[in-house]
């Protein structure tokens, strides 16, 4: 039996991502068992940007090695969240964030199946949620096979409008089935799938879901993306991704040897400015990078 891993961004118990999740999960062809996970109530702390996880586990004691356990664990994923001020939910960026203790599990999470829905209080409000799911699926190593943006603002109200249904239907029914052939999309990045985009100048763009450079072309009234990734593009491949383990973990030894340039550089500002102070407890209060530079230090 397959087991379904649901990821929800909403601190609301049956709200609307909840309710979603499990009406994608009521329309699962495939024999499974659903396992869901509210990240708002989950403790993840923000990273602390030590590297230790590229060599070792996670120092901090929180729950974000539980749900990365889950991950590795479950066969697919759905990712829901709410648009909270035109974004998702930042419990979602919380563990996102977290993301470099993803790569050494990169073999066991690689081209898992995943479908992500982002849920808006109003009609074209949705900001860039969508886009935050679809990078999310993309850097905790799952394969995105389709995502959808839908309303309804009180609990319960998303399923008020009949067609949701029919979009948790079909969205279920691609979580486990061939993946969709992006060259046949003209619309979204034939790369990664992504559908947002920047526009650098009239006619260059660069996909806001991978960052692959290119070009936007019209032809007879459609716009089609012609996009060139990058030969070593981290999570467009499971190569690519393990040569960016590579070179990050690199980045200790570049350390050392640029060491004292960059003691230089960052103890010349270490004076400037007044800190204002949190309610923090000690163990919080210590931080990493240019801050954690002593003076004194060899």
């Amino acid at each position: 039996m397959q087991q379904v891993l649901a990821l929800l961004g909403s601190p609301r118990k049956l709200g609307n991502s909840e309710l979603i999740a499990k009406e994608i999960s009521r329309h699962i062809p495939e024999s499974h068992r659903l396992l869901l996970i509210r990240l708002p109530q989950m403790e993840i702390r923000p990273c602390r940007a030590c590297y230790t996880c590229l060599f070792d586990t996670c120092p901090q004691q929180d729950d974000f090695l539980g749900i990365l356990e889950a991950l590795i664990e479950s066969d697919a994923l759905i990712l829901v969240a709410p648009t909270y001020l035109l974004s998702a939910n930042a419990s979602v960026k919380k563990l996102v964030d977290r993301g470099l203790s993803f790569y050494p599990y990169f073999e066991q999470l690689w081209g898992k199946p995943a479908v992500a829905v982002a849920v808006a209080g109003i009609p074209g409000m949705e900001g860039f949620t969508k886009l935050c799911l679809e990078s999310a699926v993309r850097l905790m190593g799952g394969q995105l096979k389709a995502s959808e943006v839908v309303y309804g603002a009180l609990p319960g109200e998303v399923f008020m409008n009949h067609e949701n249904r029919q979009v948790a239907k079909t969205l279920a029914r691609a979580l486990f089935g061939p993946s969709p052939d992006l060259q046949e999309i003209p619309w979204r990045c034939p790369a990664c799938g992504g559908d947002t985009f920047r526009f650098l100048s009239p006619d260059q763009v660069r996909c806001m879901t991978c960052s692959s450079p290119g070009k936007a072309q019209i032809s007879e009234g459609r716009i089609s993306f012609a996009v060139h990734p990058p030969e070593d593009h981290f999570f467009l491949t499971l190569e690519g991704a393990r040569r960016h383990l590579d070179w990050l973990r690199g980045m200790k030894q570049r350390f050392l040897q640029k060491k004292k340039e960059l003691k230089a550089i960052c103890l010349d500002y270490r004076k400037e400015g007044k800190w204002l102070q949190g309610r923090m407890n000690e163990e919080n209060r210590r931080v990493t990078g240019a801050e954690s530079i002593k003076e004194d230090s060899p």
